[in-house]
């Protein structure tokens, strides 16, 4: 029965989960980033993320379904208490900025700390600089961001939610990058176990002066 349910739910026919946050400042376009990529959509009235909302979505990637959970938080100091359960489990980071906003692009680096202070240390982070479209206001270089992004080893990328540039090609970017590092691990990890038939040698030694010497002092 339950099955048959399954195929009413395309959805939740996956190969693999990954958990993508998205941080960055007040207004730089998170929301939007998020809603264009799981449903295709802008609001130009958005109103600031209260705490935390997450949305889905399955792409391929290498013949495989990879469903993206992709988390948005305000950038509101007042919500930061929500940081260690908001990164647990999350394997890609989006850190945005607001190309017209050079704040926005100095507040990456306590981002980043943030990152680097709450999330798993194999996080994927790719740097979003947001609202290319409005490029006649730049306040940003493309040449700035990505030298900071080579110091730091961080992916790059300039996005427009609002005219869909590189929305998609963002979130493909770092979901594969994110599906290369965990079946890589995968296959890693079948290397190094045992084959059938290898058994296990188990080397019994006699107790050395160290542990004759605890079980003494226990004694006492």
């Amino acid at each position: 029965m339950s099955r048959g349910l399954s195929h009413h739910k395309p959805d939740d026919d996956y190969d693999y989960l990954f958990k993508v946050v998205l941080i960055g400042d007040s207004g730089v376009g998170k929301s939007n980033l998020l809603s264009r990529f799981t449903r295709n959509e802008f609001c130009l009235e958005s109103k600031s993320t209260i705490g935390v909302e997450f949305a889905t979505r399955s792409i391929q990637v290498d013949g495989k379904t990879i469903k993206a959970q992709i988390w948005d938080t305000a950038g509101q100091e007042r919500y930061r208490a929500i940081t260690s359960a908001y990164y647990r489990g999350a394997v890609g980071a989006l850190l945005v900025y607001d190309i017209t906003k050079q704040v926005t692009f100095e507040n990456v680096e306590r981002w980043l700390k943030e990152l680097r202070d709450h999330a798993d240390s194999n996080i994927v982070i790719m740097l979003v600089g947001n609202k290319s479209d409005l490029r006649h206001l730049r306040s940003v270089p493309t040449d700035d961001a990505q030298a900071f992004c080579e110091k730091e080893g961080l992916s790059f990328i300039e996005t427009s939610a609002l005219e869909s540039t590189n929305v998609e090609m963002a979130f493909q970017k770092i979901l594969t990058e994110i599906y290369h590092i965990v079946s890589k691990k995968a296959l890693a990890a079948e290397d190094s176990a045992p084959r059938p038939g290898e058994g296990t040698k188990i080397v019994v030694t006699e107790p050395t002066s160290e542990t004759e010497k605890k079980s003494s002092c226990c004694g006492n």
